[in-house]
């Protein structure tokens, strides 16, 4: 997500091919999550008859509950024949709109605030305007915690409901800047008070500013992402605001990719107003959590790995957690697949989807399933006129940002030429796409991203690296997030 709003994403649904089928499951009352592990789906539970929110997609399916929209759809609906072939699955779910506000769910939110010496002057002062400008959107169904660190961990405010906002303000008002950067025990502490309220009917969201580098305590990228997955088992994600150049943004982004949260590079402390208040709007328009999707191949079918996106692929069964989906918000999955030597003119069925999820309007276990087949032909015209650029274009965003990562591991090692005809290859690739689906509108995205490698080729030089480093670990999280605001 970025600070200056490089990428304005949105999504076109094309209509060419109706390949799968569509079933709406049953809605379950009671407890919603299973867990990251996903034990308990089982294929084809809980099915129950097509309803009228069911309409068939081109590509793949489109199946609608009362807030998520779940599109599955295959890159090439149509394969050579006689030939094994590779194929991308795209699997999209989308919030819907909230009606009002007041039907928003309650959050549970601590902000951990970096007090160190290096946030003296205007950035803690930019700092504490932005944590109140976050509390002020905030109601006495909300609880707030807010915990500062230097070398040590200050609870200020213990987690409590936000019914006295002037008393939680004089508080944080109060901070200043000093010592040591004690970072992994702030979070620690921050996650701790988080659990006063933890509950499966709030969203449990940490967001941690902090402007330099760990030195007190654990202090490792590995060390951080081990705190991230231990702490979104229990449903909490945590989203890593970076301030100015001096902070690590390895440790950062690892902290926010395991916990399934967000990143942010603020570039001065300006920035920190219009981030915080992102962070905060998207906690507030959360309508599901606690999203299991289970792919499961069909036989023949390979599932060779995920996009972007950390998963679980057993056999023929491909497990992915994502902890929560706002309102007019699309979260994807893409899953590269191996399909096996057809005769042209067979139907073979590729996979079926099942997405279970905690419908935070209705506090019930809603359950969603789709399927997916590709068709032979001998045609290379008819395959390439029925590829699914919708599908497409996504993909190629995720493998150019695989590349821009491995020319910004190039650069760590010195090999600059090396990092710089990489990133120039890039360039090009993204440019040929660009072109080649420039009737889909979401292509433009594609235009973009080759803008910001192109910046990213040009400062590879050690007075630019610093700042350009966190530049592009930023494009890297936001691609790899498979997030997008849908068009309105």
């Amino acid at each position: 997500m970025k600070v200056n709003n490089h990428l304005n994403k949105a999504v076109v649904i094309m209509l060419v091919l109706v390949l799968g089928t569509n079933i709406l499951l049953a809605q379950d009352k009671g407890h919603r999550g299973m867990g990251p592990g996903m034990s308990g789906m089982m294929p084809g539970a809980g099915m129950m008859r097509p309803g009228p929110g069911m309409m068939p997609g081109m590509f793949g399916s489109k199946v609608e509950s009362s807030q998520l929209h779940l599109d599955a759809a295959m890159s090439h609906p149509v394969m050579l024949a006689d030939t094994n072939g590779t194929a991308y699955l795209r699997v999209g779910l989308t919030g819907f709109a909230l009606e009002d506000a007041g039907q928003r769910t309650p959050v549970n939110i601590a902000i951990v605030i970096d007090k160190s010496g290096s946030m003296s002057g205007e950035k803690i002062k930019k700092a504490r305007e932005a944590a109140i400008m976050a509390i002020e959107r905030l109601n006495a169904n909300d609880i707030i915690s807010v915990v500062t660190y230097d070398s040590t961990v200050h609870v200020l405010i213990p987690a409590t409901k936000v019914s006295d906002k002037e008393g939680i303000f004089r508080k944080i008002r109060q901070v200043e800047a000093d010592s040591s950067t004690a970072l992994f025990a702030g979070v620690s502490k921050g996650a701790a008070e988080m659990r006063k309220f933890l509950a499966k009917e709030r969203v449990n969201r940490l967001v941690l500013l902090s402007d330099g580098l760990a030195n007190v305590g654990p202090d490792s990228p590995g060390e951080l992402g081990d705190l991230g997955c231990s702490l979104i088992k229990e449903g909490i994600s945590v989203t890593t605001i970076g301030l100015g150049g001096g902070y690590n943004e390895d440790l950062m982004t690892k902290l926010a990719y395991k916990s399934d949260g967000s990143h942010y590079f603020a570039e001065n402390a300006n920035d920190l107003a219009r981030v915080f208040n992102s962070e905060i709007g998207q906690a507030l328009s959360v309508v599901a959590q606690e999203i299991q999707t289970e792919i499961i191949c069909a036989p023949g079918i390979r599932p060779v790995r995920l996009l972007g996106r950390e998963g679980q692929i057993n056999g023929q069964q491909v497990l992915v957690f994502i902890n929560h989906l706002y309102s007019e918000h699309e979260k994807y999955i893409i899953l590269e697949v191996e399909t096996p030597a057809s005769e042209a003119g067979v139907t073979r069925a590729v996979a079926t989807v099942n997405v279970s999820y905690g419908n935070m309007k209705t506090h019930t276990t809603d359950k969603l399933s789709s399927s997916l087949e590709v068709k032979f032909s001998n045609s290379k015209e008819l395959i390439e006129k029925l590829t699914n650029g919708n599908v497409m274009v996504d993909v190629v965003e995720l493998i150019a940002t695989e590349r821009n990562e491995l020319a910004m591991r190039l650069r760590d090692q010195g090999k600059i030429k090396e990092a710089h005809k990489l990133l120039i290859s890039n360039i090009d690739y993204l440019g040929e796409n660009y072109k080649k689906f420039d009737s889909i509108k979401k292509s433009e995205r594609l235009n973009e991203y080759q803008y910001l490698n192109t910046t990213d080729a040009e400062n590879l030089d050690e007075q630019s690296w610093g700042v350009q480093r966190k530049r592009m670990q930023e494009s890297q999280f936001q691609n790899r997030s498979q997030q997008v605001e849908t068009q309105k």
